[in-house]
């Protein structure tokens, strides 16, 4: 409903890809490994169950996660299936990590998963001599994999952006004698080759004139326990900023912020419509660029987003579709197929959200366009989430702003990424009707 100004700090949950890739690689290194800032969302902690079941011990002390790990090519068989709830990172970076074991695992998850493509992971894979012992139609979980007794490196070049892909090959290098290489034409964030080497592998990256990278992998490193610092998570940062932009009399701090390059694609182009976003407190943690965000309510306008950007920011284009019908103008946001094979069809969820709240909207194969109504977003529509976090936190950060409630048909689900969500956005004046589970 609508809500007076943001104001105050607030403190981003952990990033999600660096909680997923500090607790498998913790798992994977020998010694132990302390994590502090740990984002505790369902999507992370089935990652950590997962590692306990491959051998890892992993225990919460305080504030800190210890991880004691196997070393390199020591998991052990899981004795049940590995339930990635609704993790499809973890589920896809695991399949990379365990599946070029010579035994059998078994990988599920739940409704949502259960219905994403992992043929992208499962191709690479073959090629390394993985044998797919049980998938489901059109290469879907409920997947079993076994790897070969002799498993060769490949050499890879990545068919779609996806930083998933990528880590997978890479993560099954690890446990293959030999150099693997991956060649990624658009650079995806680039996590697992930061925190490898910061884990002791053997990691070389080099960029092309025309920006294709090639990451080469050192099998069977000697990998040791860190001390990891996991920074807030950007994608997560994106709702109270793009709240802060539409909400009259804003004025907003998020503290602790990663800026890591690769995901920083949502401030460029917040800014680029007229945003006033102001990056302070610029520091340097464990490899990765941190940042404070400062955000002030401004009057957006419609922009182009380049198609090149997506990669940087896939996961903020349904809050960015937010933001754009609180502008002035339209807003163009071309090459955005990966939106579809995300936790639901996040490209048909935001259009179809935009309309039941009466902004105007075309929905192309890859690219959506919106119409913005500056600050007359009708509001007042019930939004289908699809048991999607980011659909649902996108449109209750819209009800702030539109004339009328925004509604959404369920929330829990929020809880796998931004469990304080509402408690944190009600702190700093978010004013939310009663949630629907």
């Amino acid at each position: 409903m609508r809500s007076q100004g943001l104001t105050g700090a607030i403190t981003m949950p952990g990033d999600k890809s660096i909680s997923h890739r500090a607790l498998m690689f913790g798992a994977m290194a020998q010694g132990e490994t302390i994590i502090s800032g740990l984002l505790e969302g369902e999507d992370v902690l089935a990652t950590g169950r997962a590692m306990a079941q491959l051998g890892a011990k992993i225990e919460k002390r305080g504030n800190y996660w210890h991880v004691e790990g196997v070393g390199v090519g020591n998991f052990k068989q899981p004795s049940e299936p590995l339930d990635f709830g609704n993790a499809g990172t973890g589920v896809r970076l695991a399949m990379g990590l365990v599946g070029t074991y010579p035994f059998v695992s078994r990988y599920e998850g739940d409704a949502s998963l259960s219905v994403r493509p992992m043929n992208r992971v499962l191709n690479p894979l073959r090629e390394i001599g993985v044998e797919v012992v049980e998938e489901q139609p059109g290469g879907k979980l409920p997947i079993a994999l076994k790897g070969p007794a002799n498993p060769a490196p490949i050499h890879y070049k990545t068919p779609m952006a996806s930083a998933q892909v990528k880590s997978a090959i890479m993560l099954a290098g690890l446990i293959i004698p030999g150099t693997t290489t991956v060649i990624e034409e658009v650079h995806t964030r680039d996590h697992t080759e930061k925190m490898l080497q910061g884990f002791g592998a053997k990691v070389d990256v080099t960029t092309d004139a025309d920006g294709v990278r090639t990451i080469k992998v050192e099998g069977l490193p000697d990998l040791r326990g860190q001390e990891v610092l996991v920074p807030g998570d950007p994608s997560s940062a994106a709702f109270p900023m793009v709240a802060a932009l539409i909400v009259p009399g804003s004025d907003l701090t998020i503290e602790n912020v990663l800026m890591n390059p690769t995901r920083t694609g949502l401030i460029t182009s917040l800014i680029e419509m007229g945003g006033d976003i102001e990056l302070t407190n610029q520091r340097k943690s464990g490899g990765e660029d941190i940042a404070d965000i400062r955000v002030k309510h401004s009057q957006l306008k419609g922009v182009t987003i380049p198609a090149e950007r997506a990669a940087s920011m896939i996961d903020e284009y349904p809050v960015l579709a937010v933001a754009a019908s609180f502008a002035r103008g339209a807003t163009h946001m071309p090459g955005i197929d990966e939106l579809r094979v995300k936790e639901s069809d996040r490209l048909a969820a935001v259009a179809n959200g935009l309309k039941a709240n009466g902004v105007d909207c075309i929905e192309g194969e890859d690219f959506l366009t919106v119409e913005g109504m500056g600050d007359q977003v009708p509001g007042g529509g019930m939004v289908e989430t699809h048991l999607d976090h980011r659909i649902a936190m996108c449109f209750l950060v819209m009800g702030l702003a539109a004339q009328n409630a925004v509604k959404i048909d369920d929330s829990a689900m929020i809880a796998t990424s931004f469990p304080s969500f509402v408690p944190d956005m009600t702190r700093l004046g978010a004013q939310f009707g009663k949630p629907n589970h």
